[in-house]
């Protein structure tokens, strides 16, 4: 109950750089959670790879709404990178493939949310 008392009022006080960022880092997380075990539970590997398709899929969404301000060249950039992660989602789910890809794109958003070279975070991987 105390937990989602603080989500809301987070939710009321973050701006959405910040809540995106969270988000990412949450999502993030899980997907490492994921990777490290060499079978993880059918429904815990299935979740982080939905949520971070929903992620990716609100994500493009934005990015096409002609409110959004960031650059064109940008826009574009990251409604193909969206539509890459769809892809390795899929292959990943095929088995075709694993979630290290989807780990680092979300790492490299995260540090470019953050302000923080993508080599930092990585590393930190690492």
């Amino acid at each position: 109950m105390a937990f989602r008392a603080y989500g809301e009022v987070q939710q009321r006080t973050a701006g959405p750089k910040e809540i995106e960022l969270s988000l990412f880092r949450q999502i993030t997380e899980a997907l490492e959670a994921v990777a490290a075990v060499e079978t993880p539970p059918l429904e815990a590997w299935a979740d982080a790879l939905y949520r971070n398709q929903q992620l990716w899929t609100i994500v493009a969404t934005d990015l096409v709404n002609p409110d959004n301000t960031l650059p064109e060249e940008t826009k574009r950039n990251l409604v193909s990178l969206s539509q890459f992660v769809r892809q390795c989602s899929n292959r990943v789910l095929a088995g075709n493939d694993g979630i290290a890809d989807l780990i680092d794109i979300n790492k490299s958003i995260i540090a470019g949310l953050s302000g923080i070279p993508v080599s930092t975070v990585t590393e930190e991987a690492a």
